[in-house]
């Protein structure tokens, strides 16, 4: 009987001292866990954490975006890098085209320039170019000049556009795309258009004038002539080809 009694004696006192015990830890866990969350440094820390995240995040998407349009072109068949016209080739494309008339197409027109010389003496121009970034800054520089009324830039793979509708052809290219483009403008322009080729020369035609030197050459094709079967490049416009596609 006594043993009985103590034994129900501690079942009944013992018990809930340790459920008090349980229900008491847990609740100073929680009271700890909600002061370390409530802690202004710890809270400060996670907000610059993201902050930074953000910010780096941001950036890469933003160079990435950047720097597509320029990388893209180097890894298609043909790469045809943008280089800036320099002011000699920009006078000598123009003096090619003293006494022309009617449309101009700058086939990789880049930042613009052309086009715009080629505004401002008069030419309704147009420029194809892949890189969106460099049509977009074209636009500018041509509403900044004054221009916008008479020029037009498209983002365009110049393989999938036909110029037929041009009079005069300008094109800064690269040797190994010349052979193509020189098959492409045969079948495609009226005999009365004219071609003019900047630092490269198409490799099979004769050009009907020449002028500039070294990067600043500029080599003008008439297309009644290539037409008409007059092709065979001239001794310098060969050379200057095969120099440039060894």
């Amino acid at each position: 009987m006594g043993c009985c009694d103590t034994l129900l004696d501690c079942s009944t006192y013992h018990v809930p001292v340790l459920l008090g015990r349980d229900t008491t830890m847990s609740k100073f866990l929680q009271d700890a866990n909600v002061a370390k969350d409530s802690n202004p440094g710890t809270v400060g820390r996670k907000r610059w954490g993201l902050w930074v995240t953000g910010v780096v995040g941001g950036t890469l998407i933003a160079l990435y975006a950047v720097a597509t349009p320029f990388v893209i072109p180097a890894l298609r068949k043909i790469c045809l890098p943008f280089v800036p016209a320099t002011p000699a080739q920009i006078e000598n494309v123009l003096k090619m085209l003293q006494s022309r008339t009617g449309s101009l197409v700058d086939i990789g027109s880049g930042d613009g320039r052309i086009v715009i010389a080629a505004a401002k003496q008069g030419y309704r121009a147009v420029g194809y170019e892949l890189n969106p970034w460099l049509v977009w800054y074209s636009r500018y520089r041509a509403w900044r000049e004054g221009v916008h009324h008479n020029t037009r830039f498209y983002i365009a793979d110049l393989w999938k556009v036909k110029f037929s509708q041009y009079a005069n052809v300008v094109v800064f290219g690269v040797p190994q795309m010349m052979p193509q483009l020189e098959d492409k403008l045969l079948s495609e322009l009226q005999i009365t258009a004219k071609v003019i080729a900047c630092r490269f020369p198409f490799p099979t035609w004769a050009p009907d004038h020449m002028t500039g030197e070294g990067i600043d050459t500029v080599w003008a094709y008439d297309a009644k002539t290539f037409q008409n079967g007059h092709c065979g490049a001239s001794a310098e416009a060969q050379r200057h080809y095969t120099q440039n596609t060894q």
